[in-house]
């Protein structure tokens, strides 16, 4: 993950100076089109500890029950997971029948967690791909959510995707158009956004990769928007992933990133609403996952709370009062220091979405005097798991 730490000054002037600047001088290429299950590009080679060769052609674990075995069996010399556990919300009230459960996560990318992130208390051997990618399904497997939406994903193609569509997922990748794990020797190719939805209980009806901008200037920040439909209800919903500039001194322009994602969720759901351009009063609900790179009293922040779009933050409901953000979701200690603080959300529809349960965050004493990330965890933000499901139409 890029980090928080380093003041960089601001000013728009200077942004819009340095982007015109580096657009003019290298565009990068387009973004791919989004479309679940992509193919892989030509020379991936599949990960054989989970895709091993049957009979020439590479074959991936159908059983997440078995998966999860597997990756529990590599990691056995570990020191224990981090216990955590849902604080169900219902008030009483008895559980949702089938709640729609939504993983955010920043996963780390491996050449950024080896190369350029400098985790000065995190040994070498932790930050192992061989070692992180057990960690990393396992998380995933644990919680199994109907929706997964990842940032800073550098082993999509010869990984997650493969696996998680053995498992049933459907997904689309969106790479930084000029993504700093490209600088590291060795790399696996860029880290993006991706977003992996169980297809036993949705169906695609619309997807797209954006590039976000700023003064209407291309940025190397992306997102990526599905539409999706509910199998057991009809009911569709609007789901987003997206990873905002990092670092103090950007702060404007995670906000008008923050705006220009929002401005695209809103035509998407009109477009599919049907209603007239400007009406806001559509019935399909929106889920919006992100490392935001910003704390809640930012600007962008601020942004998403009021947007006409009637937005909340679901792990809010962790808090005793239902408005305060958790201490951290990412907790980690680099040359520069030690960085706790709260940059990831989920944010939800609140007329047309309920939160029924919220995964909690462990502890400062099950962390670690280390931080993140550790033997135990495998990246430097811990994930946010929330099951939502859909208020009855009036």
């Amino acid at each position: 993950m890029e980090t928080m730490v380093c003041p960089m000054g601001g000013g728009a002037t200077r942004l819009y100076s340095a982007l015109t600047h580096a657009i003019s001088s290298s565009s990068p290429p387009p973004l791919p089109p989004s479309h679940p299950d992509p193919q892989q590009p030509a020379n991936t080679n599949l990960d054989p500890d989970f895709c091993p060769e049957q009979r020439g052609s590479p074959v991936c674990p159908p059983d997440p029950v078995e998966l999860l075995r597997q990756c529990e069996e590599a990691l056995r010399d570990r020191p224990p997971r981090l216990h955590r556990k849902f604080i169900n919300l219902n008030n009483g009230d008895s559980a949702p029948s089938s709640p729609i459960r939504v993983m955010q996560w920043n996963i780390l990318a491996q050449a950024l967690g080896e190369g350029l992130d400098s985790f000065v208390q995190c040994p070498l051997e932790a930050l192992s791909w061989s070692r992180r990618k057990y960690l990393i399904l396992e998380e995933i497997l644990t919680y199994r959510p109907h929706i997964l939406c990842l940032q800073e994903v550098d082993h999509y193609y010869d990984t997650f995707q493969p696996v998680l569509a053995g498992l049933g997922y459907s997904s689309s990748f969106c790479p930084k158009p000029w993504s700093p794990c490209l600088d590291v020797e060795g790399n696996n190719g860029p880290d993006g956004c991706a977003l992996f939805f169980d297809q036993s209980r949705f169906e695609l009806l619309d997807s797209m990769n954006i590039r976000l901008s700023a003064l209407r200037i291309p940025t190397n920040q992306v997102a990526v928007v599905t539409m999706l439909r509910c199998r057991s209800t009809a009911r569709c919903a609007c789901v987003a992933v997206t990873h905002l500039k990092a670092r103090a001194g950007w702060e404007w322009l995670r906000s008008a990133q923050g705006s220009d994602l929002l401005r695209h969720l809103q035509n998407l759901v009109q477009k599919h609403a049907g209603g007239p351009t400007g009406d806001l009063s559509s019935d399909i609900p929106l889920l919006i996952c992100g490392d935001f790179n910003a704390v809640p009293t930012e600007e962008v922040y601020r942004r998403f709370i009021t947007s006409p779009l009637s937005l909340d933050s679901a792990y809010k409901k962790l808090s005793k009062d239902g408005l305060s953000e958790p201490e951290y979701t990412t907790w980690k200690i680099r040359p520069t220091g030690e960085c706790c603080s709260t940059l990831d959300y989920i944010w939800y529809s609140r007329d047309t979405l309920r939160v029924d349960a919220v995964l909690d965050m462990p502890t400062e004493e099950q962390i670690g005097p280390n931080r993140l990330p550790s033997f135990s965890y495998p990246s430097d933000h811990l994930s946010l798991v929330c099951d939502f499901s859909f208020k009855e139409e009036e």
